[in-house]
């Protein structure tokens, strides 16, 4: 791992980390003054059977949060009022809350529909420069994209302990971690607060005795690479003491989409037809960014526990007619359950220009054949021409955003 940079002034800063405040049961109010101090909590289909994927303050209050029950919801806030997911509009707001930030600073980088982090330079760095940005930075959130988009802003001298900070204080916070705020800033948090530690990390430093943060900042490098099991452990080190380690850049691995069916579709044919929906979506995708797939692997989790999978080698391809072929050739002739949800992940994804060109016509002419059909409905509009396994399921599985994936409205769904 290259060395840190020269340490910065104890009282400077580096980054400026930006997180929405409850993003998109905020849209919603933004678009609906009707929702506007009311208990809001957007849900992906409209059954009791789901899980809020939002909820706004109001409905925090009441301890509605992301993942629970929509029955349990209702239980627990009797006004509370359910919104569908409307993803076109999360990304729009998106863009346009990339564009007001970037009218202040330049967006170093996004990390998801909700996050993004900018470098702070020269006299940028200074602590009350800093602070003016950030909250010029809300201003002009509030100002050009709407009111009711909070958000809380973290400054500090690495991206980790920006993102920490933003964390400290929810809603419309903004909270500053400098190197000589370290390390009594952070002492009264615990282990789990920190990004990337989650419940198996958790519990692998709890066996090691590591149960708060004065155990966790006490180990030396060598200790953390060893509580890690890996290198990542002396970034922590690092990062902790508020340095700021380059970091390797990443290379995408996946493309994937799964979806909770709703019940008119739990069957097997239902779950073989969102499959090939499924299907059809990677593959749309992968070629409209330039990559092709080594591998695709199709699962099925049933109602009540129990799962199917299968892992089909490819021929570094993302041609949707040949994935459907293979997809159906290993369908199984019965389910052992009730399909829930379903999913499909495209593997060991490499640039298409670096892969060979396919010999042989047949391949040739699929391979044309699905560049036809993303141009036919980059023209025309979505499912203006598709797979005949998707028929029924056409506009099941719509466009969903991941924690770390923003889908491209200019492609289609």
């Amino acid at each position: 791992m290259p060395a840190p940079p020269p340490a910065l002034p104890e009282s400077h800063f580096t980054t400026l980390f930006l997180d929405l405040n409850s993003y998109f049961a905020s849209v919603e109010q933004q678009l609906n003054p009707a929702l506007r101090g009311r208990p809001v909590a957007v849900i992906p289909v409209e059954t009791d059977t789901t899980c809020c994927i939002a909820a706004s303050y109001e409905a925090k209050a009441y301890g509605v949060k992301t993942g629970t029950n929509v029955a349990e919801a209702r239980r627990m806030c009797p006004g509370i009022v359910f919104v569908s997911t409307r993803t076109d509009a999360y990304v729009r707001f998106h863009h346009r809350i990339i564009a007001a930030v970037e009218s202040v600073l330049p967006v170093h980088q996004v990390f998801s529909i909700d996050e993004m982090s900018c470098r702070l330079v020269g006299s940028q760095q200074h602590p009350e420069a800093a602070l003016a940005l950030a909250r010029c930075v809300k201003e002009v959130i509030y100002s050009r994209v709407g009111e009711c988009l909070r958000c809380s802003i973290g400054l500090a001298t690495n991206r980790f302990l920006a993102k920490l900070a933003a964390d400290m204080q929810k809603p419309d916070g903004l909270v500053t971690i400098s190197r000589a705020d370290l390390p009594h800033k952070i002492l009264g948090l615990v282990p789990r607060d920190l990004c990337g530690i989650g419940p198996r990390m958790e519990e692998r430093l709890r066996r090691r005795g590591i149960t708060t943060m004065a155990h966790l900042l006490a180990l030396d490098e060598r200790a953390m690479v060893d509580a890690w099991g890996s290198v990542v452990g002396l970034r922590y080190h690092r990062w902790l003491r508020g340095d700021d380690p380059q970091e390797a850049p990443t290379r995408k691995r996946s493309i994937g989409h799964q979806h909770v069916m709703p019940p008119e579709l739990r069957t097997a044919d239902g779950a073989r037809a969102v499959l090939a929906r499924l299907i059809h979506k990677a593959a749309a995708r992968s070629r409209h960014v330039g990559w092709l797939a080594r591998k695709m692997t199709i699962w099925i989790k049933f109602h009540g526990g129990g799962d199917w999978s299968i892992d089909i080698p490819l021929e570094s391809s993302v041609d949707t007619l040949e994935l459907i072929h293979l997809f159906t050739d290993r369908w199984p002739p019965t389910l052992s359950g009730v399909p829930h949800c379903v999913g499909v992940t495209l593997h060991d994804l490499e640039k298409e220009d670096l892969i060979p060109l396919p010999l042989f016509p047949q391949e040739q002419k699929r391979q044309k054949l699905a560049r036809a059909m993303d141009s036919l409905n980059n023209k025309y509009g979505l499912h203006a021409i598709y797979p005949a396994a998707m028929h029924t399921t056409r506009d099941a599985a719509p466009a969903r955003i991941g924690f770390t994936s923003i889908p491209d409205l200019d492609m289609p769904e």
